[in-house]
């Protein structure tokens, strides 16, 4: 597919502190930072007008998925907009805790892990047609899955019972399949569950769960671009590449992780010891290869250019890439800071540090205070991140809900809506309009039932 629908599902962390104590429960807090949300839809899952769904997971955890988007831009941009948008709901939540004098600052993190070692998510969707053999996508996607963490992880201080250690993927530790249709009792790398969300008989839905929740723009877009060339590859040459199937990719994913030189080599199942850097070559190089006879969109282009960068730059230093990768330059931050105070590097301030570079605060997020400074790398300009807060993509489905949710709001009007419903409930006939298509974006149906809000 040259044109693909992608999404991406974000679980954010939530605390409330005092004084470095916790003042309120994770379930306490969900409750003002959805106080607002309950206003707009009466309940903690609604649509927005921008097309994505903002809801309350399990564990406390609010969930963005974003609309549905036909390009890597797109997805990235809906993706930051659904931190403003977490960000305004804190804002006002903290608002509320003072007007009703409880002490306390609610803190939000974009990244996957907690401190009783618990993990939630960043998950990957992307449309594939339905004839295609999924064991023939996922022997090809899993080795490049668990290798791009040398370029895609957010970076953790992992403590351990023999000391802390600093590893380069936060949900490496936390996968134990490699496909599975369960998403917390055994996180896979890939979930299976057929769950389309469009025309069961045309589309799959590939659910990808074992990326981390990037905050760099740069390694987003790699991360969802490059996926999305891989998938290409498959669906229009067959390319599989059997010969870099591991022997166990669970074991593989920690072992990479582990090893911030990204020098250490994984056993394959045809028994050859490769590094991941070595199978993300074999991966570049083949899209470079198909990129030479077909023809490459402008995105396909930059990603290639961008894979590249990264793979050199990892061969030389991997610390060279401080202002691509999230987990090099958070490396930095902590190593720098604890060489400079003689700190070790199971000391609590580098856990907070960990912490503080995924807060969307922008005013105390050790990653924006980079961003600001100019030393990170971005795709995207803020005026595109705007855009995206209120408006929906005006190529795909998700322009036809935006469109419809804005109206009914205007309106007064009590409707459902979901991935591929529309409905008006105080019509007379409960008037319904069924959307299967997620590259459809104009609709007659849909302007009737607009036009009789």
């Amino acid at each position: 597919m040259q044109r693909r629908i992608y999404g991406i599902e974000t679980e954010y962390g939530i605390t409330c502190t005092q004084g470095g104590q916790r003042r309120l429960s994770p379930d306490e807090v969900a409750r003002y930072l959805f106080r607002r949300i309950q206003n707009w839809g009466r309940s903690s899952n609604v649509f927005l007008p921008n097309g994505a769904r903002l809801y309350l997971d399990v564990g406390s955890h609010p969930e963005y998925a974003t609309p549905e988007c036909d390009s890597a831009s797109a997805v990235i941009s809906h993706d930051k907009a659904g931190e403003r948008i977490v960000e305004e709901l804190m804002i006002g939540a903290q608002e509320k805790l003072h007007e009703e004098g409880i002490d306390g600052e609610i803190h939000i993190y974009k990244n996957n892990t907690d401190s009783a070692g618990n993990s939630y998510g960043s998950h990957e969707n992307y449309l594939t047609i339905r004839d295609d053999d999924t064991s023939m996508i996922g022997e090809t996607l899993i080795p490049f899955l668990v290798s791009r963490q040398i370029w895609a992880g957010a970076g953790k201080v992992l403590q351990t019972a023999r000391g802390a250690m600093y590893c380069i993927s936060q949900r490496a530790d936390h996968v134990w399949e490699d496909f599975s249709s369960a998403t917390t009792r055994s996180r896979p790398i890939i979930n299976s569950r057929d769950e389309p969300h469009s025309d069961a008989n045309l589309y799959r839905r590939l659910h990808v769960i074992v990326g981390d929740s990037n905050m760099s723009e740069y390694a987003s877009f790699l991360k969802v671009a490059a996926c999305g060339l891989v998938l290409r590859m498959v669906e229009e040459s067959g390319t599989i590449l059997r010969d870099m199937t591991l022997e166990n990719p669970i074991r593989a994913i920690r072992e990479i992780s582990h090893d911030v030189t990204c020098q250490r080599t994984v056993r394959l199942a045809n028994g050859r010891e490769l590094r991941a850097l070595d199978m993300q070559r074999e991966f570049l190089d083949r899209a470079i290869r198909f990129s030479d006879h077909h023809e490459m969109s402008v995105e396909e282009k930059m990603a290639l250019e961008m894979w590249e960068h990264c793979l050199t730059g990892i061969e030389k230093d991997p610390l060279t890439l401080r202002r691509e990768c999230d987990w090099v330059a958070k490396y930095l931050l902590i190593e720098e800071y604890r060489e400079r105070h003689g700190l070790p590097l199971a000391d609590p301030r580098l856990a907070l540090m960990d912490l503080q570079y995924h807060e969307i605060r922008k005013e105390t997020s050790l990653f924006y205070l980079l961003q600001s400074r100019d030393l990170m790398e971005r795709t995207l300009g803020e005026s595109e991140i705007n855009e995206a807060i209120s408006t929906a993509p005006q190529t795909t489905r998700a322009r036809l809900r935006g469109e419809f949710i804005k109206r009914a709001r205007e309106q007064n009007r009590d409707y459902t809506v979901d991935w591929v419903h529309l409905k008006l409930n105080d019509h007379p006939q409960q008037r319904s309009v069924l959307c299967k298509d997620p590259f459809k974006f104009i609709d007659d149906r849909v302007e009737k039932l607009i036009e009789s809000l």
